[in-house]
């Protein structure tokens, strides 16, 4: 029997992806978004400081608009983003409001970082929503607003090392990435037998040749942004974990210590 994770973990950011959140046929999953939002209600009234990340936004407008595939264009994407972006909040806070708690939307772009005195806004913002007993701040990047070509300078770059910089900006103790994979694997779980680990302390040579090496940007697909943000968080001295998201109970089995997903920590 493995030993108990020591976690803890009092102000947390919860980062959850578009393929846990949408079906294939670009409808949102109920399911997710009410276990979820019970779960982060269950840890507000517990005295936890949660802030969730969500992604989404195109996913959900596409099944608005009934879109078979993302489009191409970058104005139109925005546009798709713009929709589905507030009928995701809509069901968020429906689904918040069942257990008395309200979303607190708030959209980044990069460059609210980077400049000091926007930078001083949302730090502000953030203290005060995480001393409402009852709010639930949710935050996505502004897609309606950014420009999608790599490097441009409003762009994070993904929802995984936005969540990781949310976590930095408010102090999070931890981070919990909810995604479609389990763990961190030293090879591909999908195609051969891999063992995932339990712990990762740096992301050293080791962990960038089990996600593929340096020729692939710390590996292919999802991988290379998740390792981007652990990265991020161990640079800071906070914690990660990457676990499933097909149920979001599974937070609560986190914070309870169980050996759960991969743990990011340089302790």
């Amino acid at each position: 029997m493995q030993n108990k994770r020591e976690l803890h973990a009092e102000r947390i950011v919860i980062k959850i992806g578009t393929s846990t959140l949408i079906h294939n046929n670009s409808q949102p999953n109920m399911h997710v978004i009410q276990s979820l939002a019970n779960v982060l209600s269950t840890l507000k009234k517990a005295g936890k400081e949660v802030v969730l990340v969500s992604s989404g936004a195109i996913g959900v407008g596409m099944g608005v608009l009934g879109l078979d595939e993302r489009p191409f264009k970058i104005s139109k994407q925005q546009a798709v983003a713009a929709i589905g972006q507030t009928e995701l909040i809509q069901l968020y806070n429906q689904a918040l409001q069942k257990n008395d708690m309200v979303a607190a939307q708030i959209l980044m772009t990069k460059d609210v970082i980077n400049f000091p005195e926007s930078h001083t806004n949302v730090m502000n913002t953030f203290q005060e929503l995480l001393q409402v007993p009852n709010a639930i701040p949710i935050i996505n990047e502004n897609d309606s607003m950014t420009v999608s070509e790599m490097d441009h300078h409003t762009k994070f770059g993904d929802n995984d090392q936005l969540s990781a910089i949310v976590s930095n900006l408010i102090n999070a103790d931890l981070l919990v990435m909810l995604s479609d994979i389990d763990g961190f694997y030293n090879g591909n779980p999908k195609k051969s037998a891999t063992v995932k680990y339990d712990t990762v302390h740096a992301i050293d040579e080791e962990i960038i040749a089990a996600a593929g090496g340096h020729g692939s940007k710390f590996g292919t697909g999802g991988m290379t942004t998740k390792l981007k943000a652990a990265k991020m968080i161990l640079k800071h001295h906070q914690q990660m974990i990457l676990a499933d998201g097909k149920d979001p109970d599974i937070i609560l089995n986190i914070l309870a210590g169980e050996n759960i997903g991969t743990l990011f920590s340089d302790i």
